[in-house]
Formats: C-alpha cells, structure tokens, sequence
C-alpha cells in the first residue's frame, strides 16, 4: 500500500491535538457540569476516574489490532468514539449516559495517543525520538488550547455549543482518517502470540515501561497538584497559580518543538542526560524559591525537563520493536498509566497526611528513579547493539 509520509505525520499530529483537547475538556467544563447535574464532590471525583480508566484500557486494545489491521480503521473509530463521547458530555440527559460519554473519549483517545506515537514511530526511519517529540508538541497545543477557548466563547456561547462543536472537529478527523492510506498492517497473515509474549520477557523493554511508569506519574503529579502547592505552600494567587500551570505546559511544547527541530541530531543520551540536569535545577528553584517569579521560572523548566521522556523512549522501543511497535508501545503505555495512577493517589495520601509542601520531595525521588534507569536503560541498548 502506498502512503505519503508527510501526510501520515501530519494526520498523526491532528490525532495527537485531539487528545490533548480530549484529556483536558472534562476538567475545564466539571464546574458547568457540577451545576448541570447538581453533582456534589464525591460526585465530581468519580467523572474524574472514569477518563484514566478510559484510556487506560484504550492503551491497552490499540497495539494489537494497529499490528494486526492497520492504523485506518483503528483512528477512524477512536475518532467516532470521541465525537460520541463529546456530544454526550454536551446533550446528555443523565448521569449514568455522560458516565459512558467520559469513557468513550478516555478509551478514544488512549487509543489514539498510542496509534499514533506508533504510526509517527513506523514512518520515521531515523530519528524517531525527534519526530515523536514534534508530534508530543501537538498535545500541548490541544491542552493550552481548550481552556483558552472555553474562556474566549463562553461569554458568547454555553458550554454545550462549545463542546459539541469540538466534537465535530474529531468527527471530521475521523473521516479524513477513512480518505488517506496508512502503513499496511506488520501482522496481515495472523498476530504472532509468541512473538508477542517475548516483550514481557525483554528486560530492555521492562525498564522503557517503568522510566515511563514514572515519567507519566511526574507529569500526572505537577499536572494535578502545582495549582495547590503554589497556593497553600507558596501563598499565590489562584490565578497566578493556573498561569504557572499554564507555563509549565508550555516549557514542555517548547522543548519538545525543540528537539523535534534544531536538536533533531543530538543523541538521546545527551538529551535525556541535559533533561536530568534541568529537572534538577527547576526543582531547586521550586524548593527554594519564595516568590512567584522563582515558581515560575521552576515550572518552565520542569516543562522543559520533562519533555523529553517519552519521544525517547518510545524511539527506543520503536527501534527494538518495529515489527511488533503497536504491541510493544500498548505494553509500555499501559505500565506508565498504572505509574499516572497509583503515584498520583500515592501523593493524595502524602498532601493530606504530611502537607503539600511533599510535591517537591516526591519529584526529587521521580528524578532519581529516572537517573537510575536512564542509565542502566542507555548502557544494555549499547551493550546490544
């Protein structure tokens, strides 16, 4: 089958934009949703674990049917799912049908995050790690951008309108998904079961998922609880808070354009190595910072540190699995989510129990999980090449 390249990357990234407007949706429009239904907070934070469960087993499903059946029809459903899943948010009449409507856009775009992080890897004969990072920068732009939306239209137009139109946008990605031609399925003749259980045996590739068990529950940490250490810690205001937020998610597109641009040659050691140091400096700066500015400045370059984990990674696993790369990234997609979850409760516990001001130790522990298998991730690719 023949496909264009260029076209490929491209609809990958439009894919990659809508789960990043898709993972931030539900927790721009929860105080409208509150209202709608009259939800209470126990109520709120039950919509909250529907999504990661959502994606998590969207993670899960999309490797093995992308290497046994292509990419098209995959994408194409993922989008359908989302469309649903966003006209439910708008119009649903109940709780119990907005529940399924938070699912269907958590198990779409699990699925198309992971599509296309493997598509982008398949297409990509070298530099992997760049052309990931270049499509990780679309996420950003689908996170920064919703909200920013949401706050320019909703003097004009209900939520509702806003969310639904949304949902149009994913419905018409999903049909130019249907009109362009894909890499052919690596599996077409029958998924190899055999084959497949090897990746639970490969050491290389237990130590990429648990990087990325971390790498994500980092990211899930800064993400979910910055607003309230800046807050109660720091005694900020809750806009600059969100403003800070805003930066750190910036710093990571950034980078990511970065490294997917001018430092497309650079080796991943030297990027994942210079990623260490700058985490290692944005925390300092986060620890012993007393002012807005130095919390700032901290989260820029956490954003920036943070970047470039999973384009390295997933280059790393897409060049040890090309033939298996849709199986082996739902392996380590899975593995990293189950990190979002449990390290992201895991500092629930610790803020309530010893206080907020514990975001900042957990994240030095994060660091040094991430030198530690880093290093001994960089040395055993060498020691098989």
């Amino acid at each position: 089958m023949i496909y264009k390249r260029r076209l490929v990357f491209w609809s990958a990234c439009m894919g990659m934009l809508l789960f990043g407007i898709g993972m931030i949706t539900l927790g721009a429009v929860v105080p409208d949703l509150k209202e709608k239904f009259q939800l209470d907070e126990i109520s709120s934070g039950a919509l909250f674990s529907i999504l990661p469960l959502g994606i998590l087993t969207g993670s899960l499903l999309f490797g093995p049917v992308c290497d046994r059946y292509g990419y098209k029809i995959l994408l194409t459903l993922s989008c359908l799912f989302m469309f649903g899943g966003f006209e439910g948010i708008a119009y649903a009449p109940s709780q119990g049908l907005l529940k399924i409507c938070i699912f269907l856009i958590g198990f779409g775009g699990g699925a198309i995050n992971g599509a296309t992080n493997a598509v982008v890897a398949d297409i990509s004969s070298t530099r992997k790690g760049a052309n990931l990072s270049l499509l990780g920068v679309f996420f950003g732009i689908g996170a920064l951008g919703m909200p920013l939306i949401l706050g320019v239209l909703k003097n004009s137009f209900n939520f509702e309108v806003i969310v639904a139109t949304t949902g149009l946008l994913t419905l018409a990605t999903g049909i130019f998904y249907i009109l362009i031609n894909f890499p052919p399925p690596k599996q077409s003749q029958g998924f190899p079961i055999t084959r497949s259980f090897e990746l639970i045996r490969d050491n290389v590739l237990i130590l990429i998922a648990f990087f990325l068990f971390f790498q994500s529950s980092f990211e899930a940490i800064i993400n979910n609880w910055t607003t309230t250490y800046l807050i109660k810690y720091l005694s900020i205001g809750e806009s600059n808070a969100l403003f800070g937020l805003s930066s750190y998610v910036l710093g990571m597109s950034v980078m990511r354009l970065l490294i997917g641009s001018f430092f497309r040659s650079v080796p991943a050691k030297k990027i994942l190595f210079t990623s260490f140091g700058i985490i290692l400096v944005a925390l300092i700066c986060l620890k012993a910072g007393n002012s807005f500015g130095m919390a700032l400045a901290g989260l820029v370059l956490l954003g920036a540190g943070l970047a470039g984990g999973f384009p390295v990674m997933l280059g790393f696993a897409g060049d040890r699995y090309s033939e298996l790369s849709g199986t082996a990234f739902s392996f380590v997609f899975v593995i990293a989510l189950l990190g979002n979850m449990l390290i992201n409760y895991l500092m629930g516990i610790i803020a309530s129990t010893f206080g907020i001001q514990h975001l900042i130790s957990v994240s030095f522990v994060e660091l040094i999980a991430f030198v530690i298998l880093g290093t001994i991730i960089l040395k055993k690719i060498k020691s098989y090449k």
